[in-house]
């Protein structure tokens, strides 16, 4: 059963998990659940159109449309940046305390699209596990807010300041992805869309959907000592 963060005769949002696709995919035909379909069996089969999207391995809160009419109001709002959305990510070393990142990115018919994140560091942490000769390792849980939505932006951002998102395949460190899955079993990535503000297509009213981390994103908190009860 999905988690529903908020249902009214309009919209419905999700607590997505890691693994789930959001729809059919090109790049993922091995896969044979998907939310849409989940989402429309669990609320009796009505129709749900997805209002944006969310990585695979992404989690957090994943938001729906329950006519055309509503989708398009808010397709329209997402596009001129009337919705703000902030995810929770674990990056390998201390990341600058702030900072924005301007850095196109290509897309998948070579069209260069500008591409903006702004992010703030939370908490840092180090452990003792040896990598690259060093008997300790750091990282740190920032905060970050995409003021543009392109294909893993926020993948490509932070592997282009050299701070990848633990776990990230292809943009990470598979050094270190490898180093946590001999040590930890760790398989997921640690990027999750915490929390959406945007007001309510219909009534105008402000809302804010918050989803808590998941299990694996918890556990990895513990081995590094960061204090996540507030999103748990």
């Amino acid at each position: 059963m999905l988690e529903i963060l908020y249902q009214d005769e309009y919209i419905i949002a999700i607590n997505k998990p890691s693994g789930l696709l959001v729809h059919k995919s090109f790049y993922a035909r091995d896969a044979k659940v998907y939310a849409i379909q989940e989402l429309r069996n669990q609320i009796g089969g009505r129709h749900v159109y997805p209002i944006h999207r969310l990585d695979r391995k992404t989690s957090g809160v994943l938001l729906f449309a329950l006519d055309a009419a509503v989708l398009k109001i808010m397709n329209d709002r997402f596009a001129t940046r009337e919705v703000e959305k902030k995810y929770l990510a674990i990056l390998r070393g201390w990341s600058p305390e702030e900072l924005t990142i301007d850095y196109d990115l290509t897309n998948d018919d070579d069209i260069k699209q500008n591409a903006i994140t702004y992010f703030h560091r939370l908490q840092n942490a180090e452990v003792e596990l040896e990598f690259n000769n060093q008997p300790t390792s750091r990282y740190c849980l920032v905060e970050a807010i995409p003021e543009t939505g392109r294909m893993h932006q926020l993948r490509k951002h932070f592997k282009h300041i050299f701070h990848p998102i633990l776990g990230s395949r292809p943009h990470g460190c598979n050094k270190q992805n490898k180093l946590w899955l001999e040590n930890f079993e760790l398989k997921g990535m640690m990027l999750h869309a915490h929390q959406l503000i945007f007001n309510h297509p219909i009534t105008n009213e402000q809302l804010i959907l918050n989803a808590k981390i998941n299990e694996e994103f918890s556990k990895v908190g513990t081995i590094l000592n960061l204090d996540l009860n507030k999103y748990k």
